[in-house]
């Protein structure tokens, strides 16, 4: 079975958007909310993952305004939602276990951000043996500034490094036609 799986939106991720830094898919959140809605209306599980920094200064901090969900990322009707302290949202949470138990094999990845938590949580679901899937137009990525990296070079080799060997990508209209 196929469950949505939507990584760290979290009003920080809006507040950078809205701040003007530089960014790919800022639409990304209308994408997510859609990709949800198409899930939900065929009974298929949408997955939570939301982090939270330690430390109380972090925009991630757990009572920190940046750490609560997006509008799109709300979850629904006992939809799971697993909190994690690590990059990857297998590293830190029992999101394999909960997944093998409910016999759901192929993730369909969206959110936030692609260079770091998207990224790496591909990579360890592939490594687990998940079908992964990531949806590129529904994925958020920005800039490293201290380097002087644009966001849309590190999200298009870290799209690429995910397609080359961990994940099929597609954009969104395809996930949803896929679904039915």
């Amino acid at each position: 079975m196929k469950a949505l799986v939507i990584i760290d939106m979290q009003m920080e991720m809006q507040h950078r958007i809205g701040a003007g830094r530089d960014c790919v898919n800022a639409d990304a959140p209308e994408r997510i909310a859609a990709l949800a809605a198409a899930f939900r209306g065929k009974g298929l599980p949408v997955v939570h993952i939301r982090h939270v920094d330690a430390d109380p200064r972090s925009p991630l901090a757990v009572d920190a305004e940046g750490c609560r969900p997006m509008p799109c990322a709300e979850a629904q009707g006992g939809e799971p939602v697993f909190v994690k302290r690590t990059s990857s949202a297998f590293a830190s949470t029992d999101l394999a276990a909960w997944l093998h138990e409910n016999r759901i094999s192929e993730l369909v990845v969206t959110g936030a951000v692609a260079g770091f938590c998207v990224n790496s949580t591909v990579r360890n679901g592939a490594d687990l043996g998940f079908d992964m899937t990531v949806v590129r137009d529904a994925v958020i990525g920005f800039d490293l500034p201290g380097p002087g990296l644009s966001a849309r070079g590190i999200f298009d080799v870290t799209m690429a490094h995910l397609e080359a060997d961990f994940a099929r990508l597609i954009d969104t209209p395809g996930i949803i036609a896929m679904i039915g």
